[in-house]
């Protein structure tokens, strides 16, 4: 008699997942953690000491992203289970949000020429919610990928253990490069928009390698154990909502995550100002900062 943990192992065997897979899917997270990384410490500094706007202002453009972003995730997630398409159900998401993502990356940092501080409140928190919606439809079906280029645990385990690494480099990457740029460029706003378009270009090259390298993989396991979605079309975005939240144990994850992220995102925040505003030294001298924090 087998076990159930040697049938969890066995299910699904065939070719390992080779290193050229797993780098693959890893260099996708890079999509995400280049924009996740720069926004956390640069936006609001830049939409206060660059652009212009109150403080008040500033943090409201933030924020409605931020909550644009909390409607969006399970709508798009809830999407992508039911697509239908021959590049499957996440493939689809991930090449359609990369160009938009990358432009709405790169304008986020673009000053418009003018003083009104309402019509830059209305600029940006537009750019906000479509580049959280952008990266939110690259980044959500990115991450289930996972589950459906393997169904090894231990595999699973590593590709996550892969994205996870990236996640981090890529987030110190996008320091470097700042660094980089704000030793080179000295205009105020031109220096944030190089940043910005540079990472965007990055984000769609990321995707390209994600899609290209893991392809072949995701259509081998697809063929030997096709996807099962009776029961994801028969149930609805309300329902799996409700099914979520009745899990006491995602509760407990949800607001230990939301607390962790509170911190960090606060953390990330204050950093410019204090470094600028409070310490009196130049931005270059913030970014050592932030890798060091980082």
């Amino acid at each position: 008699m087998v076990s159930p943990l040697r049938e969890e192992a066995d299910y699904g065997s065939g070719d390992r997942l080779s290193p050229r897979i797993r780098l693959a899917y890893g260099v996708g997270e890079i999509a995400g953690a280049l924009p996740n990384s720069v926004s956390a410490f640069f936006f609001l500094f830049f939409l206060t000491h660059v652009a212009g706007l109150s403080p008040t202002l500033g943090g409201a453009a933030v924020l409605f992203g931020k909550v644009w972003d909390a409607f969006s995730d399970p709508m798009i997630g809830w999407l992508s289970d039911r697509t239908r398409s021959p590049l499957g159900r996440r493939y689809p998401w991930m090449l359609v949000g990369a160009v938009p993502l990358a432009i709405g990356i790169s304008l986020q940092w673009w000053v418009p020429p003018t003083g009104n501080q309402w019509l830059l409140l209305a600029y940006y928190s537009t750019i906000s919610v479509l580049a959280f919606a952008a990266l939110t439809a690259v980044m959500l079906p990115f991450s289930a990928l996972a589950a459906e280029l393997t169904h090894n645990y231990n595999e699973r385990i590593n590709l996550i253990s892969f994205k996870s690494a990236f996640s981090i480099g890529g987030s110190i990457f996008a320091l470097v490069v700042a660094q980089i740029i704000f030793a080179w460029v000295s205009h105020p706003s031109l220096k944030y928009l190089i940043m910005g378009s540079a990472n965007g270009a990055l984000v769609i090259g990321a995707v390209l390698i994600c899609v290209m390298g893991t392809w072949p993989r995701y259509r081998q396991v697809q063929r030997q154990h096709p996807l099962k979605t009776e029961l994801m079309t028969k149930t609805s975005l309300w329902q799996q909502i409700r099914t979520a939240l009745g899990n006491s144990a995602f509760r407990w994850v949800m607001g230990l995550y939301l607390c962790a992220w509170t911190a960090v995102q606060g953390a990330a925040v204050v950093l410019p100002y204090f470094v600028v505003d409070w310490m009196g030294l130049p931005e270059n001298s913030f970014v050592r900062m932030a890798l060091v924090v980082q």
